[in-house]
């Protein structure tokens, strides 16, 4: 693989870059290449609110997911780098 087009060609389709659609004239982009530091971030905001929503939810709305409210507070305390 001596060029971009050459990797291109093989990563498989979900993973290809692909054309802008076009749309009255703008332009909506449908794939952005980011780099694996900010899908982390992605990662470690999307975990901060969902702990934090944790704490929101009433005990019938917690036993639905199959929570308690002690199993709650122990998971909204992690950090959100830890899994």
């Amino acid at each position: 693989m001596n060029s971009f087009t050459d990797v291109q060609s093989a990563l498989p389709g979900s993973q290809r870059q692909t054309q802008p659609q076009v749309n009255s004239g703008s332009r909506t982009v449908t794939h952005t290449e980011a780099s694996p530091a900010v899908s982390r971030w992605a990662l470690y905001r999307h975990r901060r609110t969902s702990r934090r929503a944790l704490l929101e939810l009433t005990d019938d709305e917690l036993r639905d997911i199959g929570l308690d409210y002690s199993q709650a507070c122990i998971e909204a305390g992690k950090p959100f780098w830890r899994a």
